[in-house]
């Protein structure tokens, strides 16, 4: 055994166990698979579909308040639209279509009762449009689920010339889940192509391209089993899933990548035995992924703090797939390598360099950069600022009915009760309280501008009642929002209002005050943890600094194009004025600790050269020689991951794909490859310096052994 690898850290002595314990990690990992595997069919079924809510806000106690006192008829009702452009309410033919609809959702256990149309009320001034409502007698979740099996069949309940359409919130949650559950399978079915062929271009040999399919399909397999039993506990949205799935494959794809590199350098470039070159490798590559991994729990922690059970949901889902992906990479992976040997490199294609760690372009690349770095860092710097500048006009707002396909049943419910009752009424506000209270407000609503009409006081014989009121405005408008915090500040004490489009108010303005919370928590923990990791402040700065210029930009960027409409035709979407409210919160957190697994896997690779040499240079072009191939090809995965999300047909997977997919395009060319090294170049050994008292309180960590 060389003393190199005979004082290795608690994570290469981690590798050298499971290289030399392969049966018994083989093991583990197989009953890990099997175990959850068998629960991971079921997770499909178990998901939510609700969630997107703030628990705390005074929408969602009214909505509770109105299901427990008023029949079920909360925002959660089923809202069936039954017209005809010939037929009238009250004719044989659309009587029989309402009858139809009010057998088919009495013998639902998730409706507690049916409220037909009523004249003046759910009945189009014209006849052709009614409204049959279906009370919830579950929660949110339930009757999204209900909506999901009774949509079909209630289309079927129309007749000759008669149509029928289940729209209202759990009808829009349900056919916004499934449009977007499908788009987000056909983009995953299109990325695997394109990512195997991208892996064997970026290794160079069939083998080793497998390795990081192997991490993502179990740390799938695993994350779906244990989402399963995280459903037995709370609800957890749908989301949740598709999140893990895209993390899976970009974080098992990015790890691997940087472990085989080093792997491949120490057995075939240094020469180590198969044992050695892993605990060497995990030592080192093993270290910066153990970090790279932290700071993505960490980012993701963060949104935990939002409250909205589909957030923190998601949330939780992309750490759990983050944790098992790091577990198997930091045992699994090191296991097969040490099996595997020099067959890591079978299939290898002609231009496979398996000893080259040090790559001999980046190489020059650093050079340059070092020797002129005024003339390609100042372009880099201009570049992310200008494209960072429209993120100050930013706009968010909650999804309009936009966000569901056009021929989807919710969205023609929804069209067709808007061009009856007026562009509020899918959104009709609930006003409920003391009864007493009650014929006061209904003047107040009715008084208000913002309100078209506000009906009678309708109580519910328990000391409540409920004025439902019609907004001027569609219910996702700003419009809309103002006017239900001007009514909430004018109406007496202990009355509430509810309603789909007051729980989307509540939870964006919820959104706007967490975002700016949420980003300042990761940017603190970013730099506290680059700060444990690399024990230099200016370089934790640096990091920091350059992933937030790269986030700024990539925003400005989703601006042009989902809130201006910037290419609108070419992508095939409608533009509704502004990026959905979970936007900037969400993909900030996730863009952030994407961004920082190159970061770490750069200053990784230059800390492990300046405890070497104590050269400045050296860092900087040691540690873009040896991982800009890396960052490149993990990027150049990621970006082809991310866009084939824009491709899909519903708006947030575009939001998503190309707002990660520009983050990580800009993140890896302008700042990883160019901005962070000029950085480095500028700060000289000053990069790298530490205060002694600090040193006194950090735990030693080095990257070298």
């Amino acid at each position: 055994m060389s003393d190199a690898t005979s004082t290795v850290g608690p994570i290469g002595r981690l590798g050298r166990w499971s290289a030399t314990h392969g049966k018994w990690v083989a093991v583990i990992w197989v009953v890990i698979a099997l175990g959850l595997g068998f629960l991971a069919p079921r997770v499909e079924t178990s998901l939510s579909g609700a969630g997107w809510e703030d628990t705390g806000s005074q929408s969602v106690a009214a909505r509770q308040l109105i299901q427990d006192n008023f029949g079920g008829n909360s925002s959660n009702a089923l809202m069936v639209v039954v017209h005809s452009p010939e037929a009238v309410a009250g004719s044989p033919e659309f009587g029989a279509a309402v009858s139809r609809v009010t057998r088919t959702l009495e013998a639902d256990p998730a409706v507690s009762q049916v409220v037909p149309p009523m004249p003046g009320q759910t009945i189009s001034r014209d006849g052709h449009t009614a409204v049959v409502m279906g009370g919830a007698a579950a929660n949110a979740t339930e009757m999204v689920r209900a909506a999901d099996r009774l949509k079909a069949e209630l289309a079927a309940d129309g007749g000759a010339g008669v149509s029928v359409y289940l729209t209202g919130a759990s009808g829009m949650w349900s056919d916004f889940n499934e449009a977007n559950r499908s788009a987000m399978m056909k983009s995953e079915l299109l990325s695997w192509p394109v990512t195997l062929a991208i892996l064997v271009l970026a290794f160079g040999a069939l083998v080793a391209a497998g390795l990081p399919l192997l991490l993502t399909i179990l740390g799938l397999v695993a994350t779906a089993g244990a989402l399963y039993l995280t459903t037995l506990v709370f609800d957890v949205s749908i989301w949740a899933m598709n999140f893990a799935l895209m993390f899976a494959l970009a974080l098992g794809i990015d790890y691997a990548l940087f472990i085989v590199q080093r792997f491949r350098a120490a057995l075939f470039g240094s020469g180590r035995d198969p044992v050695d070159a892993t605990a060497e490798t995990m030592d080192t590559a093993g270290k910066a992924v153990l970090f790279s991994g932290l700071t993505v729990l960490i980012s993701l922690s963060a949104v935990m703090i939002v409250p909205s059970p589909a957030f923190r949901s998601m949330a939780l889902g992309i750490m759990i797939s983050v944790v098992f992906i790091l577990l198997a990479t930091l045992t699994l992976l090191p296991a097969v390598l040490a099996k595997l040997g020099p067959r890591v490199d079978k299939g290898a294609l002609k231009w496979a360099h398996s000893g080259e760690h040090r790559s001999k372009r980046f190489e020059r690349w650093g050079q340059k950069l070092w020797s002129r770095p005024a003339l390609f860092g100042i372009p880099a710097l201009l570049a992310l600022l200008i494209l960072a500048v429209p993120v100050f006009g930013l706009k968010t707002g909650m999804p309009s009915i936009t966000v569901v396909p056009q021929d989807d049943g919710s969205r023609q419910g929804y069209t067709l009760v808007s061009e009856a009752f007026g562009p509020g009424a899918p959104g009709t506000l609930q006003i409920v309280g003391p009864a007493g209270e009650m014929a006061a407000a209904q003047r107040i609503a009715a008084d208000d501008s913002g309100i078209a009409a506000a009906m009678p006081a309708q109580p519910d014989g328990d000391g409540l009642a409920m004025v439902q009121a019609i907004p001027t405005t569609g219910p996702s408008t700003t419009e809309t929002a103002v006017t239900i915090e001007r009514l909430r500040a004018q109406l007496p004490a202990g009355v509430m209002i509810g309603g789909a489009a007051a729980e989307q108010a509540d939870l964006s303005a919820a959104l706007s005050t967490y975002t700016p919370i949420v980003i300042g928590i990761v940017l603190v923990l970013g730099f506290l943890l680059l700060l444990v990791a690399f024990q230099a402040p200016v370089v934790a700065a640096i990091g920091v600094i350059t992933n937030l210029l790269a986030v700024a930009a990539a925003f400005g960027v989703a601006r042009l194009i989902f809130q201006d409409g910037w290419g609108a035709g070419f992508l095939g979407f409608e533009s509704q004025g502004f990026l959905d409210a979970w936007g900037p919160v969400f993909f900030f957190a996730m863009i952030f600790a994407i961004s920082m697994d190159y970061t770490v896997f750069l200053l990784s690779s230059a800390r492990e050269h300046w405890d070497r040499s104590h050269d400045p240079k050296e860092a900087m072009v040691g540690g873009l020689a040896h991982s800009g191939r890396v960052i490149l090809a993990a990027a150049a995965v990621m970006v082809a991951v991310f866009f084939t999300f824009a491709l899909s047909g519903p708006l947030p997977p575009k939001e998503m794909g190309i707002i990660l997919g520009v983050a990580v395009l800009l993140d890896a060319v302008l700042v990883r490859l160019l901005l962070v090294p000029v950085a480095l170049r500028l700060a000289g050994k000053w990069a790298w310096w530490t205060p002694t008292w600090l040193t006194k309180v950090l735990p030693e960590v080095r990257f070298g052994h």
